[in-house]
């Protein structure tokens, strides 16, 4: 017997693929079964004359897309064709049978036209790709290759012990070949939206914990604001709470019609409860929408609460001076502000190089308000938040990371960092901080909105889903 190194130039592969010639057979125990593994042996295994497969009880032991020694291959997005080549070929030329219980290493047989067995490999290595020595494996696993026919026939005899006492299991193909067409089929474009929101989101019961991120000693559920949302909104005020909190940053994207105004109103409240001082950006058409629920006026619903941020609007960021409103805006403190709620964020999509000696709405925002001063977060309700292109929502995001692409959650602790990031539908990080479907190591950003709420029209109630 040798040992072989699986890495370089002495890998399983390497001393499988001579022996897989059209007639040979092939007796193979495994722990499991990727996909990107057989397409590297697909066509030498198309010609086997028989294939004996020893597998796993349990399809979801198989790691039929591979583990990390796979992403490469799986970011070439051909699994449902390899799917549907691996079942027909699971049907016209294996037998499968299954252990009882857990596959603790592999073994391969490998037999020529004259029915002796031509090389057998024994020890911790499976079919994939870190199994076949195609991607690094673990260095202390152990792999051993006959040398003579005598250990060949040693370790095959060892094989068909095991095989025969599985016994015949006409179905134990079936649900394998089941598997494999179900990840073959066609999947409607809504249907795969739904599983991604509900892989990334469907278990954010704890993270959502409206006692443990809305401080109850500020007594904002005693206000007229918060008892006047409905349930949806609620949540979507405790999901922006957090992100505010973690991340510096947060955009709610409700359709039109859905409260955001009330939401922002909720959350502004519960910053004033907390002696935050709060700064409303509106549009001129809009600002008495704003103004209204602070003034001391018989249409205001919510006098009760006594409300107190200032309003500005989008245009008062190109003066130096003149009243806006009751503030006269040579004198504003822009640095002073503790959150800063932009309605119809979109307006600030696009980010426009200023001219020679003066300075972009976009940009005085960005330096006056949220990097000078007092740490700033930033609360962005936009019904679209995208409207061309994805940069909208890159200009947008940079708000709450005041400029920067870094999106780590802020440390807890009365400090808050500098890293910010912004929480939409789904803020999709920068170029260089996409590792892969994952995101590497940060954090996937949740919307604002809990996971209680879902079908389709909960669905389109969430921020909106990028």
């Amino acid at each position: 017997m040798k040992l072989v190194q699986n890495s370089g130039l002495d890998r399983v592969i390497d001393l499988l693929l001579p022996h897989l010639v059209s007639g040979s057979r092939l007796g193979c125990v495994t722990p499991s079964f990727s996909l990107h593994a057989f397409a590297e042996l697909r066509e030498a295994l198309n010609g086997l004359g028989q294939v004996q497969l020893v597998l796993p009880a349990d399809n979801d032991q198989l790691e039929l897309l591979g583990g990390d020694g796979d992403r490469a291959q799986r970011n070439r997005l051909q699994a449902r064709w390899l799917a549907n080549q691996c079942a027909q070929w699971l049907m016209q030329k294996a037998e499968v049978r299954r252990a009882h219980g857990r596959v603790p290493q592999g073994a391969a047989v490998l037999t020529g036209a004259s029915d002796e067995p031509a090389q057998v490999l024994l020890g911790s290595f499976a079919l994939s790709f870190e199994g076949l020595g195609l991607a690094p494996g673990n260095p202390l696993n152990l792999i051993q290759a006959s040398e003579s026919p005598d250990e060949a026939r040693t370790l095959a005899r060892w094989f068909d012990q095991q095989w025969s006492a599985l016994r015949h299991q006409p179905d134990g193909a079936q649900s394998l070949v089941d598997a494999l067409k179900g990840m073959a089929a066609h999947r409607a474009p809504f249907q795969v939206y739904a599983l991604i929101l509900h892989h990334l989101l469907g278990n954010r019961d704890e993270a959502l914990d409206e006692d443990r991120i809305v401080k109850a000693a500020t007594g904002i559920r005693n206000t007229v604001i918060w008892k006047k949302l409905f349930k949806f909104q609620r949540d979507g005020v405790v999901g922006a709470i957090d992100k505010l909190a973690r991340f510096g940053g947060c955009i709610i994207a409700d359709s039109v019609g859905l409260g955001k105004t009330f939401e922002a109103l909720a959350i502004i409240k519960y910053h004033e409860l907390r002696n935050d001082r709060v700064l409303v950006l509106a549009p001129k058409r809009l600002r008495d929408n704003w103004t209204l629920y602070k003034a001391n006026d018989r249409r205001n619903i919510l006098a009760a609460d006594r409300l107190n941020y200032d309003v500005l609007n989008h245009t008062d960021l190109s003066r130096d001076g003149g009243q806006s409103g009751d503030i006269d805006l040579a004198h504003v403190n822009w640095g002073n502000y503790d959150l800063v709620v932009i309605d119809e964020s979109h307006n600030f999509r696009n980010k426009k190089s200023p001219k020679q000696g003066s300075e972009t709405r976009y940009h005085r925002l960005m330096r006056k308000i949220i990097r000078e001063g007092v740490k700033t977060r930033v609360l962005m309700l936009s019904a679209t938040p995208v409207n061309n292109r994805l940069s909208d929502l890159r200009n947008q995001i940079a708000f709450a990371t005041e400029g920067g692409g870094a999106f780590h959650p802020r440390p807890t602790g009365p400090v808050a960092a500098p890293g910010r990031a912004c929480a939409s539908g789904r803020a999709l990080p920068g170029a260089a901080d996409r590792e892969h479907a994952g995101y590497g190591s940060h954090e996937p950003l949740a919307q604002a909105h809990g996971p209680e709420r879902g079908g389709a029209s909960g669905l389109g109630r969430r921020c909106r889903e990028l």
